[in-house]
């Protein structure tokens, strides 16, 4: 089993009187770690898949004295897939005031979905964890430095999903399985979601515009929707945990770009999967956008375990001047460029430097990129 980075911090948070909700898409080992948190626990635990229908029942409109006969004596409840059970967030508040010794920890598939159902009933009861793909900060503390940057070009074309990664023969029929099954299934389910034809034009459009800017008139009109639809189900994909954005960073100059946005995919393999492209970097012509999404991803992912707070946009000029990742940490900024050949060296623009004095400029390319994720 792969360790996770944010078992350490769960186990270090039991039995402090508060629920533990563990957020995360489908199939990136939420069910595994959970199993891997009761197998070190070794407390009397009681394990609830609420996939099954009759879990599901016991959990729903149901009330402390029914929960005591559910949970008997045991030290530490299991709840996976939270999110089917109507009206969770009561449940889990009813488990926490009533059985507080009693750890509870859930896992929830759709954060627009457990979120809504879980923030007000457990306000104060709650330590929230989000699981990603597997990242190349836990690949390195599994195998070794080495042995994962050889694996680099692999992970541009099939990502991190931990199936993927387990059996890396079938890498591309598990993303085309888990796009087809899983990638939509949350989505779909919402009432927002009307068209799931036009969903899927428009996560295929976003796939190609990887590394781009994103106008959403632009994008309704090549979809063939309202820009307000576009705009809404854009943000559910985020919600969801299939896209994330980034804002344009703009403070003094009249030409730079304000409003604009790019957005990334979680995985790699995902985004390959979607336009169902699994040939090697040297064949591929979109090696940089490929190259960009994953170190966006990546370093999101290492900055959420390493509890390291930036904010992150995008900088680009109506004259076409660009630097892919500006950061700001504590008022500093910091800007990134992302060159698959490190023989590239990039310059900051003569504009941006002038308005943002003393912002350093560092090109990662594959020669450089772990120093940024491990």
């Amino acid at each position: 089993m792969i360790q996770r980075i944010i078992e350490k911090e769960i186990t270090g948070d039991l039995f402090k009187g508060k629920a533990i909700i563990i957020t995360g898409p489908r199939q990136v080992g939420k069910t595994t770690l959970l199993e891997s948190i009761r197998k070190e626990s070794k407390q009397k635990s009681i394990w609830l898949n609420c996939d099954e229908p009759d879990i599901r029942l016991q959990l729903e409109n149901v009330t402390s004295t029914q929960l005591q006969s559910l949970l008997g004596d045991v030290q530490m409840v299991f709840i996976d897939e939270a999110q089917r059970v109507k009206n969770i967030g009561i449940t889990l508040k009813l488990m926490v005031d009533n059985f507080r010794k009693v750890q509870i920890i859930a896992t929830g598939s759709s954060a627009l979905e457990l979120a809504n159902e879980v923030s007000e009933p457990l306000t104060g009861r709650k330590r929230e964890y989000h699981l990603y793909p597997l990242s190349t900060a836990e690949m390195v503390n599994h195998t070794s430095s080495l042995d994962e940057s050889r694996s680099l070009e692999h992970r541009l074309i099939y990502g991190f999903y931990p199936e993927v990664i387990n059996h890396p023969d079938e890498a591309g029929v598990t993303l085309l399985e888990l796009t087809n099954d899983y990638l939509y299934k949350d989505l779909l389910s919402l009432q927002e979601i009307r068209k799931p034809a036009l969903l899927e034009k428009l996560v295929t459009a976003l796939a190609f515009q990887v590394g781009n800017e994103v106008v959403y008139n632009e994008m309704a009109q090549t979809v063939g929707a309202d820009t307000k639809t576009v705009e809404r189900y854009i943000d559910l994909l985020e919600k969801c945990f299939v896209v994330f954005q980034l804002s344009a960073f703009s403070r003094n100059l009249r030409n730079e770009i304000k409003k604009g946005r790019k957005v990334y995919f979680y995985d790699n393999g995902i985004r390959n999967a979607i336009i169902k492209n699994f040939n090697p970097i040297g064949l591929r012509q979109d090696k940089g956008a490929l190259w960009e999404n994953f170190m966006m991803s990546e370093m999101m992912k290492a900055d959420h375990y390493r509890h390291r707070f930036v904010n992150k946009y995008f900088w680009r000029t109506h004259a076409q001047q660009e630097i892919d990742l500006i950061e700001e940490t504590e008022g500093v900024l910091h800007a990134r460029e992302f060159k698959w050949d490190g023989k590239v060296k990039p310059k900051l623009p003569a504009s941006f430097s002038q308005a943002y004095p003393g912002t350093d400029l560092v090109s990662i390319s594959r020669d450089n990129y772990m120093q940024f994720l491990t």
